[in-house]
């Protein structure tokens, strides 16, 4: 068990184009998607993942977290069980100091792009480059599973 502790951001720009280090097209669905939990089944093209992800503290900032590697063909398995939507995006991993930062650029159901980063403690700072826009943290519209 951990705790995630992840800020979200809007993004105005494509400046990540030019500075990701990897790149992965994602499919996501949801077994759970009450707000005391979540249960998320994520595929890629060669890997898949279960998460279970407990409440967001008040400030939504941080929550308990439970990631496993699944056999792929589970993970694809598990993905018909969700209900729809299945969320499908594109993550960018672009390194920002010593932190990475991701950018999904969601496909569907809905079209946008935000950014999260993983901090290590919730006092760690955190300076957003300039591409970044709104800050999003807590608003339950940009939660995944609410996407």
């Amino acid at each position: 068990m951990t705790q995630e502790i992840e800020r979200k951001f809007l993004v105005t720009a494509t400046t990540y184009h030019s500075l990701y280090t990897s790149k992965a097209r994602l499919q996501q669905g949801y077994l759970s998607r009450v707000p005391e939990r979540t249960v998320r089944i994520r595929v890629t093209a060669t890997k898949a993942w279960i998460t279970i992800k407990g409440k967001s503290d008040m400030a939504g900032l941080a929550r308990l977290e439970w990631e496993y590697e699944i056999p792929k063909t589970e993970g694809e398995a598990l993905l018909q069980l969700c209900p729809p939507p299945v969320v499908v995006k594109t993550r960018y991993r672009v390194p920002h100091g010593s932190l990475t930062l991701e950018i999904d650029e969601f496909e569907a159901p809905k079209k946008m792009t935000l950014a999260e980063v993983e901090l290590p403690e919730t006092s760690t700072p955190f300076t957003p480059p300039s591409w970044f826009g709104k800050e999003v943290t807590g608003d339950p519209r940009y939660y995944n599973a609410n996407i």
